[in-house]
């Protein structure tokens, strides 16, 4: 929450960072510091001690985007974003109440023409309270939720967004399923999860997070889906790969052979004579399916080779041999080689 020192102290100074600082810089920036003015290794330096808690208090602010885009508005006010009279003797700066007096705090009025805003106050003395003006000034704090305009009213707070994991089939990856997940907080939950999800997609399933004030909309569950690896199939885009392993005699003659599909079914794939190992054979639209699109099946031809013959299929294969004696398949390649 803020405090007066969000006016006092400028955080980026005590941290060695320019007001433009990204998050990485702000994080690597602190644990450089921080490890300096540790206090193990500064033992009876008050001084250090001081400046690590300093440090410690500029990063917290700054580390948390809510925080420190609440911090700029304020400090921006404070040095120049917002005009305000002086109000102490001999011209000096506008203090922490002389500001919110300029927007008519605990009900009082602003300059000529100024908008005229309520403050609730509270506390001994009827001094206004920080958090209701900031609440009223920022629209209560929400997460997300933008500064409003003078005299604006702190609305219910939305619920919080919850980060989850989870791990899939690759088959329910694929053609989409329903989890269910549970936790202490927010019970059991039951997700549905899109056909075509990749490994390592987030999925945010709006509502269903940690839930807001009476009448403020939940949060989301934001949800990392892990597919686990298929013994047989692959996933190139929205098409599905798998090796399609054939005879010799196949990949030579040509044939006609039963290919896999996810479904647990089979689709028939010509083999034409000459086939290569390596070779893609396409079957069209039995893929991943997205809204209106298909992938496809890319079936990679593995020609196996026989680790035994019979004497039959040996005296086949010498005959071959010696059909062929003085081609050499080798012979384009050491021409390339050498080029």
């Amino acid at each position: 929450m803020a405090s007066q020192d969000w006016f006092e102290k400028d955080f980026y100074a005590i941290l060695g960072v320019p007001q433009d600082a990204d998050a990485a810089t702000i994080k690597k920036t602190y644990r450089k510091v921080a490890r300096t003015m540790h206090p193990d290794h500064n033992v009876g330096d008050a001084k250090a001690e001081e400046r690590f808690k300093e440090v410690g208090e500029a990063y917290a602010v700054l580390s948390d985007p809510e925080k420190r885009r609440e911090y700029d508005a304020i400090r921006a006010m404070s040095h120049g974003g917002a005009r305000f009279t002086a109000g102490g003797a001999g011209g000096q700066g506008a203090g922490f109440e002389d500001i919110f007096s300029a927007f008519g705090g605990a009900g009082g009025a602003g300059g000529p023409g100024g908008q005229r805003v309520r403050f609730n106050t509270g506390g001994a003395g009827g001094q206004p309270n920080l958090e209701d003006i900031l609440g009223q000034m920022f629209g209560g704090g929400a997460p997300g939720a933008g500064y409003g305009g003078y005299g604006a009213t702190a609305g219910p707070r939305s619920g919080t967004d919850v980060q989850a994991n989870t791990h899939i089939a690759f088959r329910d990856a694929v053609e989409g399923s329903t989890v269910a997940l549970s936790s202490p907080d927010l019970g059991r939950i039951n997700a549905r999860i899109p056909a075509g999800v990749k490994d390592g997609q987030r999925i945010r399933l709006r509502g269903k997070g940690r839930q807001g004030d009476p009448g403020a909309p939940a949060g989301d569950l934001i949800l990392t889906v892990t597919v686990d690896k298929h013994p047989v199939f692959g996933r190139e885009g929205d098409n599905l790969t798998l090796d399609l392993p054939i005879t010799f005699a196949e990949a030579a003659l040509g044939a006609t052979v039963a290919v896999p599909t996810l479904d647990g079914g089979s689709v028939k794939v010509k083999v034409a004579p000459g086939t290569p190992s390596g070779r893609v054979l396409r079957l069209k639209g039995r893929g991943v399916k997205r809204g209106d699109h298909v992938g496809d099946l890319l079936a990679k031809v593995q020609v196996v080779v026989p680790q035994r013959l019979t004497d039959e299929a040996r005296e086949a294969v010498e005959k071959m041999a010696a059909a062929e004696d003085g081609h050499d398949p080798r012979a384009e390649l050491f021409q390339r080689a050498r080029a």
